[in-house]
């Protein structure tokens, strides 16, 4: 398997590129890959690049060691109980950036999730296009335990769960295993954690064939845009992007290679 480096000065992210993936891993195992400030920032960062344009048709994100993230660096937290109304403010959107960068990223993106997901990091896995669990994987949303909130993350939770299970999932909260994860939607596969990686590559192969990268791109903005808003408002925005795709180079190859072969070209 051919792989080209990608420059990144970081103690936080490994990053290496292969053709056209992006492998990310969240390298801090012994903090267990827990989003401190500095790895907040990195991130961000990293999912803010025009990733497409450079030729990344999907992100695979992973964690290091037993765990994909523990949520907060506790270490940070206990500094926040003297913080003022400004630091809590810079910190609620420096998340914000975060989760936000993660959504509008154009690129496809797959969370592979192996051990503990809780708090910040099940809200960063599940930011994710698609979450491919293994099956020791637990998910918590712990925030109202410690007399938090997880405002963020309730923003796009609708995105992948009815309402009941984001109420169950943020109001009594407990551990979700990969399996109950799955049944609710969270995540949208579970492998053996031997196979997590080999998952996750064939979960990105067999949608970046199938599908135009432009269009995904679209079709993710779309729906961000479209959520919550009034019938009228989200008719209005679909009807632009049903255009704008129109006239893109994908569908115009598309529906000349339909026509010339009554077949869906191979993207890939």
């Amino acid at each position: 398997m051919s792989s080209e480096p990608v420059s990144q000065a970081s103690s936080i992210l490994r990053l290496r590129r292969d053709e056209d993936l992006l492998w990310v891993t969240l390298d801090d195992p012994g903090r267990a890959n827990a989003l401190s400030p500095g790895a907040v920032e990195e991130l961000t960062e990293l999912y803010r690049r025009p990733l497409l344009e450079a030729g990344v048709r999907a992100l695979l994100l992973s964690g290091a060691g037993r765990h994909f993230s523990a949520g907060a660096d506790l270490n940070h937290l206990e500094s926040l109980l003297d913080a003022g109304e400004a630091e809590n403010l810079r910190e609620a959107e420096a998340l914000r950036g975060l989760f936000e960068s993660v959504l509008r990223q154009e690129c496809l993106t797959i969370a592979l999730v192996q051990g503990a997901c809780v708090a910040g990091g099940c809200g960063l896995a599940t930011a994710h296009d698609f979450v491919i669990a293994a099956e020791d994987a637990r998910f918590l949303y712990s925030e109202v335990r410690i007399g938090f909130v997880a405002a963020l993350v309730a923003t796009f939770l609708p995105l992948r769960l009815r309402g009941s299970d984001i109420r169950e999932l943020l109001l009594n909260p407990d551990f979700v295993d990969a399996e109950r994860a799955l049944a609710i939607g969270l995540v949208n596969r579970v492998a053996p954690e031997t196979e997590l990686i080999a998952a996750g590559e064939s979960l990105a192969a067999e949608v970046l064939e199938r599908a135009s990268s432009s269009s995904i791109a679209l079709t993710k903005r779309l729906l961000l845009d479209v959520l919550g808003r009034p019938l009228d408002e989200a008719l209005a925005r679909a009807v632009e992007v049903n255009a704008r795709a129109r006239a893109t180079a994908d569908c115009k190859h598309g529906i000349s290679t339909f026509l010339e072969t009554k077949k869906s070209p191979k993207w890939r």
